[in-house]
């Protein structure tokens, strides 16, 4: 199943499955200040900066479908690659990052 998962996902589909109460990570990985300005409910902030040194934080998903976004899908889309090569199956990027998310989705989530 995950050699066909598309890289990408986009944000009406994360949003039916956290709807539908689906098991998967919606892993952030916007630095601190960002996620306090604004972010997706449910998501789990892990910034890109930090991914080297907590890697193992993210061992318990390592079967789990994990979405990774950021603001625009820029870091979110390298940190999907990082995670392919250490070895996560299921990655998913977030295209259009929470910005998206704020025009499509939900728009009390600060656009900024």
């Amino acid at each position: 199943m995950s050699e066909d998962l598309p890289i990408e996902t986009d944000v009406h589909t994360v949003a039916a499955m956290l709807r539908g109460g689906d098991e998967f990570l919606l892993l952030d990985v916007r630095e601190q200040g960002e996620y306090e300005v604004a972010k997706i409910e449910g998501s789990t902030l892990l910034p890109m900066s930090e991914l080297q040194d907590r890697a193992d934080e993210l061992d318990e998903h390592r079967e789990r479908l994990i979405v990774v976004h950021c603001h625009h899908g820029g870091r979110s889309m390298r940190v999907t690659h990082a995670l392919k090569d250490m070895g996560f199956a299921k990655v998913q990027n977030l295209a259009g990052g929470i910005d998206q998310w704020s025009q499509e989705i939900d728009e009390t989530v600060v656009r900024y």
